[in-house]
């Protein structure tokens, strides 16, 4: 387990946006939710407009992990916001929907204090490693989950992003489509069961089209993208067949084409790259055309 989650965290920690550094933020545990883990940390761009936003989800396969708690030192030069969010977790006792709706309700509060904030909320972009990256595949890939008619002006607001930036996320957790296209290993993985209550892979196999399914569905992008989805760029490792352990499985690129393939059928824009694919942008370049409109 120790082995796995330390993985899963080094992955969030090569994401470039957000190595270590010793920034603290501008506003630290914001809390945006009733749960005790909504909270997130924020770092204010002083600028005479308003200015895109980048929303970091920490990975950790829903069992751990923590928001950044400092930047590196170039963060306020940067012509953009930034965001890094904690949600609740598997080891603290939390199952799905929880970590998903800690994340939906952390875009509708960063769109509830655009104004106060100066955040332009139409550029958007969410980021993260891992679990993170399963998070914000799955809140770019869905439909907006405002709720015009709710008391609570923060669940008014939209869910909706202007793109999607990830290292090594999972775009399903259906354990038999990644026994086929990553490999065996990967099952042994407990992100893929424990998050939704199941106690070992055996059960969720067992159970899979009686029970689990449509739960596990729910919450993966697959299930969700659509023609009208904002673009997603997804960068991993290698994709290597079949999977050597779990923890290079969870992370492993055909998650990027799986997601791709049914994007291409759609008419959504995916980018994926790892080891010998390379698309025709730059994650960079990608990350820049949305937050600041730099082409």
């Amino acid at each position: 387990m120790r082995k796995l989650l330390i993985l899963a965290l080094g992955v969030v920690l090569s994401t470039s946006a957000f190595a270590a550094g010793q920034i603290e933020p501008t506003f630290k545990d914001v809390k945006y939710g009733p749960h005790e883990r909504n909270t997130l940390n924020f770092w204010q761009v002083k600028s005479d407009k308003t200015l895109g936003i980048l929303v970091h989800i920490h990975g950790g396969g829903w069992f751990g992990g923590e928001k950044a708690a400092t930047q590196n030192k170039d963060v306020f030069k940067k012509a953009y916001h930034t965001a890094s969010i904690n949600y609740p977790l598997v080891k603290y006792g939390d199952n799905q929907p929880a970590m998903a709706n800690g994340a939906t309700r952390a875009i509708q509060f960063i769109r509830y204090k655009a104004k106060e904030w100066n955040i332009d909320t139409s550029r958007t972009l969410l980021t993260g490693g891992s679990a993170g990256g399963a998070s914000s595949m799955w809140l770019g890939a869905h439909d907006d989950m405002a709720d015009p008619e709710s008391d609570d002006p923060i669940a008014r607001q939209s869910t909706r992003v202007a793109g999607v930036s990830i290292t090594g996320g999972q775009s399903t957790l259906d354990p038999f489509l990644i026994e086929e296209r990553i490999g065996s290993e990967t099952l042994k993985h407990n992100m893929l069961f424990k998050p939704f209550g199941v106690e070992n892979i055996e059960e969720l196999k067992k159970n899979w089209e009686s029970k689990y399914k449509a739960f596990s569905n729910k919450y993966t992008a697959l299930q969700h993208i659509s023609k009208d989805d904002p673009p997603m760029f997804l960068r991993y490792k290698d994709a290597e067949f079949p999977a050597k352990d779990a923890g290079h499985g969870i992370h492993h690129g055909m998650f990027g084409i799986i997601l791709k393939e049914k994007a291409d059928k759609v008419g959504a824009k995916v980018y994926v790259q790892f080891k010998n694919r390379t698309p025709e942008v730059s994650q960079k370049d990608f990350m820049d055309s949305i937050l600041i409109g730099k082409q």
